[in-house]
């Protein structure tokens, strides 16, 4: 019975491996497929030759820190892929029976930004695997958190952080305060929830959630978090 037992342990792993190994694969073709539309230096020169791309050194500080702090706390650590960040998401929405957390990095959002479409498929997250690789292969970690915001969608019609920054506070990024630049930087996760135009009241409560990250990993005190919350 035990050897029965482990026999079909045994199949049932070969077939689970076989499994992800023909997945990875299909994703794989899916993503060079893409490339050969769009080569991966052409997606990325569509971002920087925009009007108003906003480099890294043009972002201040606290909303660079607010970014990293809710979307990929480790993102300066860790490779194109965060193996401790996708197991910690599992565990926190098994935990919470909800499905908010997410284990993608700031590099595979990148590349779900700047090379696929919207569809979300498991394919086209696997591409986002090897979208991440390439992108972390050829350019900086700055250059890739860069294209981050600027190719990110902050709702009421805003692509990118200077449109988001010059149409909710008239100003450019580079002049966001503490309080604003905690604001934009949750809007991205749901633009058509979190826009401060579309409903205030979700959108302090996500900035609420940014600022708590932030005190977190110790970018800001609690003290500045709950002026800005209260």
């Amino acid at each position: 019975m035990k050897k029965l037992f482990l026999k079909l342990l045994i199949i049932l792993f070969v077939l689970l491996s076989l499994g992800t190994i023909f997945t990875f694969l299909i994703g794989y073709g899916y993503y060079s497929n893409t490339l050969h539309e769009k080569p991966l230096t052409q997606c990325v020169e569509e971002v920087i030759k925009k009007e108003h791309f906003v480099s890294f050194d043009q972002l201040p500080e606290n909303y660079i820190n607010a970014v990293i702090a809710v979307e990929d706390h480790r993102y300066y650590e860790h490779g194109p892929v965060d193996f401790i960040g996708i197991a910690r998401a599992l565990y926190t929405n098994i935990r919470d029976k909800e499905f908010d957390e997410g284990g993608s990095t700031i590099s595979q959002q990148v590349a779900k930004n700047i090379i696929f479409n919207q569809d979300n498929t498991l394919i086209r997250k696997i591409g986002e695997i090897f979208g991440a690789y390439d992108l972390e292969k050829n350019y900086s970690k700055n250059e890739i958190l860069a294209l981050y915001v600027n190719s990110n969608y902050f709702g009421n019609g805003y692509y990118g952080i200077y449109d988001a920054s010059m149409g909710y506070y008239h100003k450019q990024p580079k002049n966001l305060n503490l309080e604003e630049a905690s604001m934009l930087a949750g809007v991205p996760n749901a633009p058509s929830v979190y826009a401060p135009t579309i409903n205030p009241d979700l959108a302090r409560e996500r900035q609420t959630h940014v600022l708590n990250r932030m005190v977190e990993y110790s970018y800001i005190t609690k003290e500045e978090a709950d002026k800005i919350i209260e």
